[in-house]
């Protein structure tokens, strides 16, 4: 692993266990074995080494979903690629999804919401065009495609974020009956 991937990779880990703004760079330089100039050469920054560790971990994510989310006539299905595309995500990088919902959930004026919101809302538009697209086979939008969207990003984020919390276990994995049954309830609502 070179300098750049150890620099990321340690401030993963101290991001997570303290949170963004309990860790300063000369402790993540020194826990990565480089000097605060090398660290600031890579990313000029606190706020750069934060985007740059967003943007590097979610860039996989967001492939992934956008093409999960390619709608193909069947909106549950769709709904299961979508939820199964971040379960999965979530199960490869536990620590990194976490710290990424911590840092949107933080203070509107931090530092840390304002590196993760334009990612965040990148991945809700993508949900976003699910419904978009759906809504020619579906009379009931109405222009609600945001509304769904929020609505089934919020079941499927909080319930794995609860089950990995009430698990206790960051290497929590969501079954097929799980996902399946989340996009049900959610469908029932739309339905209803």
């Amino acid at each position: 692993m070179d300098n750049r991937e150890t620099i990321l990779e340690t401030a993963l880990d101290l991001f997570y266990t303290r949170g963004y703004d309990a860790v300063g760079v000369q402790e993540i330089a020194e826990r990565s074995g480089v000097t605060k100039p090398t660290l600031y050469y890579y990313f000029k920054s606190k706020y750069g080494l934060l985007e740059q560790l967003l943007t590097s971990r979610s860039e996989a994510f967001a492939a992934e979903l956008r093409e999960a989310c390619a709608y193909r006539g069947d909106l549950k299905n769709t709904l299961c690629a979508a939820a199964r595309t971040a379960a999965a995500f979530v199960a490869r990088e536990p620590k990194f999804s976490a710290l990424f919902v911590a840092l949107y959930h933080s203070a509107k004026g931090n530092d840390a919401y304002k590196a993760v919101r334009p990612l965040v809302f990148r991945l809700q538009r993508q949900i976003e065009e699910i419904f978009i697209d759906a809504s020619a086979d579906l009379g009931n939008m109405h222009g609600r495609q945001r509304q769904f969207s929020l609505g089934f990003i919020g079941l499927v984020l909080y319930y794995i974020v609860m089950k990995q919390e009430t698990s206790k276990r960051e290497d929590v994995q969501i079954t097929e009956a799980e996902i399946e049954a989340l996009v049900h309830q959610f469908m029932h609502g739309i339905y209803s």
